[in-house]
């Protein structure tokens, strides 16, 4: 079974910056995806960017231009730069890996809070 642990969430002021990142450990196995998700109060859960296998990737149009995804394979890490922060990009940001079979696994979330 895959772990996947985030870390990097904080408080910080609109148009600051945050990095998150997501380790994954354990059984990690084959990988289609990698991607972050996130949860604002009240609302459901969306995608924010992921990473497909061969290089693609997708963002959510409201983060688009402001956040990047990457992948460093060899500490088996994705990461989220986030700049430019807006108070509507508060919630709880998920790592999320989907294997071949398309299954997902989900980590415990980390929490971002952008003050205006």
């Amino acid at each position: 079974q895959v772990q996947l642990v985030e870390s990097g969430g904080g408080l910080v002021q609109a148009g600051g910056s945050l990095r998150l990142s997501c380790v994954a450990s354990g059984s990690i196995g084959s990988i289609y995806a990698m991607g972050w998700y996130r949860q604002a109060p009240g609302k459901q859960r969306e995608l924010v960017a992921d990473t497909i296998v061969g290089g693609i990737t997708n963002y959510a149009d409201s983060v688009k231009g402001r956040f990047t995804i990457s992948r460093d394979n060899a500490k088996n890490t994705v990461y989220l730069q986030m700049n430019s922060l807006k108070p509507e990009d508060t919630g709880v940001y998920y790592c999320r890996k989907t294997d071949t079979y398309y299954r997902s696994y989900w980590g415990q979330g980390t929490q971002v809070t952008v003050s205006s």
